[in-house]
């Protein structure tokens, strides 16, 4: 499982300020990039999207993430209620490098390269990593668990 470096966890935690005040239109512009792939597309819930609830989830989800970075166990409640999210509509490993693929483009075009350097935008791609592994495998035992019932 990958980990974040304390040098990124810090950068994370640093863009606090800017995910609160720019995170829906980073979720926004990410889900924008997203679904231009109609397979991804179809694991959303598209009655959450088009009424604005999922960028805004997830923005709020970010925002926690980049404050408790370094305190995961403050997310376990969250965490929990993402895997069952994945699960329910069929996420797979496969679909985590889309997701990365749009958000760290999306960070950048919303607060700009002054602010969203080469440098925040690799910390983000640790830290993003880094949660995409905790999520995987917890989805991988629910997968196993659903099958065995």
């Amino acid at each position: 499982m990958r980990t974040a470096s304390a040098r990124a966890m810090e950068i994370v935690k640093s863009t606090a300020p800017a995910l609160e005040k720019h995170g829906l239109a980073i979720t926004s512009a990410m889900y924008a990039r997203l679904f231009r792939d109609d397979e991804i597309a179809a694991l959303f819930d598209r009655a959450a999207q088009d009424s604005g609830e999922q960028p805004k989830r997830l923005a709020a989800a970010i925002l926690a993430y980049a404050k408790n970075i370094d305190k995961l166990q403050n997310l376990g409640a969250a965490v929990s209620r993402m895997v069952a999210r994945h699960v329910e509509t069929g996420v797979k490993p496969e679909h985590y490098p889309y997701v990365a693929n749009a958000l760290l483009p999306a960070i950048r075009d919303v607060l700009g390269e002054e602010v969203a350097t080469d440098e925040v935008l690799a910390a983000w791609g640790e830290a993003y990593w880094m949660l995409a592994d905790i999520l995987i495998s917890a989805e991988a035992q629910a997968y196993e668990t659903a099958d065995a019932a």
